[in-house]
């Protein structure tokens, strides 16, 4: 018998609504047989104030930190043009930065080069990250949407989503706890899993996308917002 999915969490009737929180989440994929995409997904602890028992990709919020850490390589052209339309570029760095270190936190799985500057001291917080002898690599992640949380919710968070082939990923997957149940998850399946609204459209997007030949990110393509409108988030192009 499976047990209950406790309901979302709503905020208190009266008080003020809350401010949301840069976050940044990543999504790995691989390719598997029969041309089937898998995606790298975990499920929420029961007891956590956000997606409680939801599947969610890694990610969480940004440190101020993130915008510190020496970097490998730097962000790529399209996904750095696609930030700034909104943030500037250290901020678009540090939610880059940010997905990267969710990840390796999250499930061990490292986006990274060897460290240009081995001999220095590592980035408080970032210790275990560079003794592997890399530095977070951003040049290979593209960033593809954007979502806000509603405002009915007590948690909120300003999230990016990026994406990134696991080809481009070293490591093993080895859950921190944070997330259970952390596995690989056919697209097609993922859709059946106990998900929040907008991770299912995250993950329509996506395939989509796919569908369609996952044509290479340009500086002036529009990323997609999920706006939040009353009943459902709302794609629009930003």
């Amino acid at each position: 018998m499976s047990r209950p999915t406790p309901p979302p969490p709503v905020r208190a009737p009266g008080t003020q609504v809350v401010r949301p929180s840069d976050a940044a989440t990543l999504i790995i994929y691989r390719r598997a047989a029969a041309a089937d995409i898998e995606v790298l997904m975990g499920e929420r602890h029961a007891a956590h104030r956000f997606m409680p028992s939801r599947y969610v990709f890694p990610g969480g919020r940004i440190d101020p930190r993130d915008s510190r850490v020496r970097t490998a390589t730097p962000l790529g052209a399209a996904a750095s043009a696609q930030l700034g339309r909104k943030l500037s570029p250290a901020r678009a760095r540090a939610m880059a930065v940010a997905a990267v270190r969710e990840t390796f936190e999250e499930t061990g799985l490292i986006i990274g080069a060897p460290d240009p500057a081995p001999l220095r001291k590592p980035p408080a917080g970032w210790e275990a990250f560079f003794e592997t002898g890399f530095a977070p690599a951003l040049g290979d992640l593209e960033y593809v949407a954007r979502a806000l949380t509603p405002p009915i919710r007590p948690v909120r968070f300003n999230a990016r989503f990026f994406i990134v082939e696991s080809h481009h990923v070293s490591g093993e997957v080895r859950g921190s706890g944070e997330l259970l149940d952390l596995n690989w998850f056919p697209l097609h399946q993922a859709a059946e899993l106990e998900l929040a609204g907008i991770t299912k459209r995250i993950l329509r997007h996506i395939q989509q996308r796919f569908q369609n030949g996952w044509a290479k990110a340009t500086p002036d393509r529009p990323v997609t917002y999920f706006k939040w409108v009353e009943g459902g988030h709302e794609p629009i192009d930003e």
